[in-house]
């Protein structure tokens, strides 16, 4: 104890007045600190929350208010442009961000908790989709949205495609492990069907019939998220198990992603005039809105209240079921994100401000947001499992199809399938609803009815999509909260190398036998596996 209180009082002599914590008694920064209350300060904290709200709203005012004028094509395209150069720097963030969260985050865990938090994640992706196709086809058949009298007034027909679901799922597989890495950051495989080609002129058969179409795989523009997201999840675990070789890697990549996430906080202020941009060039370039929203409002309505009952109700009875907080104030801390989400139809173009929001107010663990967001921002998507099923059961309605258990199974089943592929792009799904029709051998030329409100019902269920990753998150966080901790300690603890074991900054003893503390000199003794008793 003598010694002890010695060491205290020598360390307290020898540290000047600057090192004992900050003065409090300046007037000046007494001033300095003056915190505001009530309505104030609920501004100063949510500004960005505000002034997107206002861009929303300045939007649709500007979107209608413009309406009886029939702006002609330059008109609009000057509306919408600020627009474009707002959705343009969100994309052009995106895969940077992507792959340097997703090394930094998977290099950070070992490669057997990465296993079980991808295991987590897919797990309760597929759960939450499969629930939503079920509650969309719950919902059109109670509600019953879809009316004979519909079939008369859809537009142009669309191109039966005969695209199934297995070529979905198969390229699914072939988009996961890409032939090319640098190919995948701008191009995915998709099957596509072509005629065969043969020695003949004639491509008709004797009877005057049409050969059938032969199954090929070609690529088309698009970033293949998914062979991304594989290969950097790959890449980022065995670079974990590098240790001190591989950190100089990891630096470099959460470097970048710091980088991007500075570029986001000059975006975020773009935002309002961006958003207002979007909305505003979407309502004008609408054809008779009132007619359209009137024809098909039992089908918007269907679709509205599935998303908002997952959304409200669901999704906070899970997070309350899993973590035991107020799961409306997580909601709230997402408001940013949600609207980004909404006006921009893209959980991906949303993937930046959503990071901000989950690693910032909410304190989500970083290697967590970083493993799940980019993963479900590709693969997670409730609403758009939810407006399949919807839909599917809408246009079978409209033609008086008669729905029976396995009709329903099988919307049920495609819808979840499909919308695991969905691109995280606008009206990604209106291509997937011809798959999920085909297998139920329904029309599908009516689904060019819904194109004139998919502008809408997209934004809609795109905060689906968006919120179903954030509140994944955090439920595997809190399932995972072991492993972190268990990580952490594992990264705190002296690894022996060459039966020598390395001491860090910590490991530090003060040698009070050896040396006298009358001296000026504080004697600290850095081998601690020398000392002998």
């Amino acid at each position: 104890m003598e010694k002890g209180d010695r060491v205290s009082e020598y360390l307290f002599a020898k540290m000047g007045p600057g090192d004992r914590g900050p003065k409090t008694t300046d007037p000046r920064s007494a001033a300095a600190a003056v915190e505001y209350t009530g309505l104030r300060k609920w501004f100063i904290d949510n500004t960005l929350l505000v002034v997107t709200l206002a861009g929303v709203l300045s939007g649709i005012a500007i979107g209608f208010g413009f309406r009886p004028y029939h702006l002609g094509a330059d008109a609009l395209m000057i509306i919408s442009y600020p627009g474009e150069l707002f959705m343009r720097l969100l994309k052009l963030m995106i895969l940077p961000l992507v792959i340097a969260s997703l090394i930094a985050g998977s290099a950070s865990l070992n490669a057997k908790m990465s296993g079980k938090i991808a295991l987590r994640t897919l797990s309760y992706f597929v759960l939450t989709s499969m629930f939503n196709a079920f509650l969309g086809v719950v919902l059109a058949v109670l509600i019953h949205p879809g009316e004979s009298y519909l079939k008369d007034i859809s537009g142009t027909s669309v191109q039966k495609s005969d695209h199934s679901i297995l070529d979905s799922l198969l390229d699914i597989g072939r988009n996961i492990f890409p032939d090319n890495i640098v190919q995948a950051a701008f191009q995915q495989a998709h099957t596509v069907y072509v005629q065969p080609q043969t020695m003949l002129s004639n491509n008709g058969t004797d009877n005057g019939t049409q050969p059938a179409l032969v199954r090929v795989v070609q690529y088309r523009s698009g970033t293949n998220t998914l062979g991304l997201v594989f290969f950097c999840l790959v890449f980022g675990s065995l670079l974990g198990t590098l240790g001190a070789k591989g950190q100089v890697v990891v630096d470099f990549f959460q470097a970048i992603f710091e980088v991007i996430m500075k570029m986001v906080t000059g975006v975020m202020w773009f935002t309002p005039v961006g958003v207002s941009s979007v909305i505003a060039g979407k309502i004008l370039g609408v054809d008779n809105v009132a007619q359209v929203m009137s024809q098909l409002a039992w089908f918007i309505t269907t679709v509205t209240i599935g998303v908002f009952f997952y959304q409200l109700i669901v999704m906070q009875l899970l997070y309350f079921l899993f973590l035991r907080r107020n799961p409306y104030k997580f909601y709230w801390g997402l408001s940013h994100a949600m609207l980004t989400a909404s006006a921009t139809a893209s959980t991906a173009a949303a993937l930046p401000i959503t990071f901000r929001a989950m690693e910032g107010p909410l304190h989500i663990d970083s290697r967590i947001t970083r493993f799940v967001l980019p993963i479900g921002c590709n693969i997670n998507m409730d609403g758009t499992a939810l407006f399949l099923a919807v839909a599917s059961v809408f246009i079978c309605q409209m033609n008086n199809m008669h729905m029976g258990f396995a009709q329903l199974a099988t919307i049920f089943l495609t819808s979840t399938a499909t919308s695991l592929s969905s691109a995280s792009v606008p009206s990604a799904a209106m291509v997937l609803l011809l798959v999920v029709l085909a297998a139920v051998d329904a029309p599908t030329q009516d689904v060019s009815l819904l194109f004139a409100v998919d502008w809408l019902v997209d934004r809609i269920r795109t905060t689906n999509n968006m919120l179903g990753d954030c509140y994944t998150a955090a439920i595997v966080e809190h399932l995972s909260k072991h492993e972190l901790m268990a990580c952490d300690a594992a990264s705190m603890e002296p690894v022996a190398t060459n039966g020598t074991l390395q001491t860090t900054t910590t490991d530090l003893d003060i040698v009070s036998s050896k040396k006298s503390l009358e001296s000026d000199d504080v004697v600290i003794d850095m081998h601690l596996g020398n000392n002998k008793s």
